[in-house]
């Protein structure tokens, strides 16, 4: 594939609010053009004009509000296609998924934090010229046809890495966990494969494939709000059942994208990861109560790969705890939140974990 020479993305900022607009056109106009807009009205007169990269805009605005505006640019296919994120001071789940479910790709919260607002674009601009590439792609298809199996994959790597990446973006203080678990998964299948243990599941799986779908078991906290994804203190009982939540939320958004796709392997595997990583073997866990068997062979993994991490790893509310602790409360959990199983086999690998960890 020929590469797109890298050019100076242009950017909407709609807001009713002058100080915000000159804020985010202080922190972007380094890096973009930034053309900044009073109304939603004003924005489609300048769309006239100039078709933007990214909108970023405002939810509360007179006339015509950001949940209309949406609807008319997801409705039109010369503006369909671009990536609107909302701008809002509003912190409720509810509304963050409203505006997903409009055709939104995030959400950024006001006033603004200046080094999330441009990891946030930069993100996204990143997607955008992802696609553009593969729209290229398409369009050159017999030329490049002895290229199309290599270039397809490390394109969909890119795309998988770059979502994972703004999920991280989000839950900012979980950095390179989704990379640890895949390295835990992957210890977990290798030592699998030495005995019987789930043989004819395991057998059915493409390692590789299998393992790059766990990428996507924390997707649903891109509907989490920032306010709790990053809170320093301990959740109350309220935002815990919130933050719990984002295992449906991921869920629904792996199945909103199978209805586009043709080869659904790869996201049944992530649906699973998404969906029962947080189930527990006595049937205590969340969101199904799912209980021993019941949980897919996915679920039970990546429960171990992402207590363990977590544990590991500092938090704002926490220290990390030294590897043997850790060790500890996994054998402490079999039966209880862990496939016992699975406990032998993390014992064995205990100091592959520690290694893993480290890398």
């Amino acid at each position: 594939m020929e590469k797109i020479e890298k050019k100076r993305r242009t950017l909407f900022v709609v807001d009713d609010n002058l100080t915000n607009l000159n804020i985010a056109k202080d922190i972007l106009s380094e890096e973009y053009n930034v053309i900044t807009i009073p109304s939603a009205g004003k924005m489609f007169e300048m769309l006239g004009k100039v078709i933007p990269d990214i909108i970023l805009l405002d939810i509360e605005m007179p006339e015509m509000n950001g949940y209309d505006a949406i609807k008319i640019l997801k409705a039109d296919d010369k503006y369909k296609d671009v990536p609107v994120i909302f701008i809002t001071v509003r912190g409720d789940s509810t509304s963050e998924l409203t505006g997903l479910s409009l055709g939104a790709v995030d959400y950024i919260s006001k006033p603004f934090a200046p080094q999330l607002l441009v990891k946030r674009i930069e993100v996204h601009v990143t997607l955008k010229t992802q696609k553009e590439q593969l729209k290229d792609y398409n369009e050159n298809l017999v030329r490049m046809v002895n290229e199309k199996a290599k270039m397809v994959t490390e394109l969909q790597d890119t795309i998988i890495s770059t979502i994972t990446e703004l999920v991280e973006c989000r839950d900012y203080t979980s950095g390179g966990h989704i990379e640890r678990t895949q390295n835990y998964l992957k210890l977990f299948i290798e030592e699998m494969g030495k005995s019987d243990l789930y043989k004819d599941t395991v057998n059915e799986w493409e390692t590789e494939f299998f393992v790059e779908s766990s990428r996507f078991h924390d997707l649903g906290k891109m509907a989490i709000r920032d306010s709790i994804l990053n809170k320093s203190s301990k959740l109350t009982k309220e935002e815990f059942e919130e933050i719990k939540a984002h295992a449906a939320h991921g869920v629904e958004m792996i199945e909103r994208i199978q209805q586009n796709a043709t080869d659904k392997t790869f996201l049944e595997h992530a649906k699973l990861f998404a969906g029962t990583h947080h189930e527990k073997w006595d049937g205590t866990g969340y969101p199904k109560g799912l209980k021993g068997d019941e949980i897919p062979l996915q679920g039970r993994l990546m429960a171990i790969a992402d207590v363990y991490d977590a544990l590991i790893s500092e938090r704002p509310y926490k220290r990390a705890l030294p590897h043997n602790e850790a060790v500890k409360i996994i054998e402490t959990g079999r039966n209880t939140h862990f496939d016992p199983n699975l406990v032998d086999v993390f014992m064995k690998l205990e100091g592959e974990f520690q290694k893993a960890s480290a890398s």
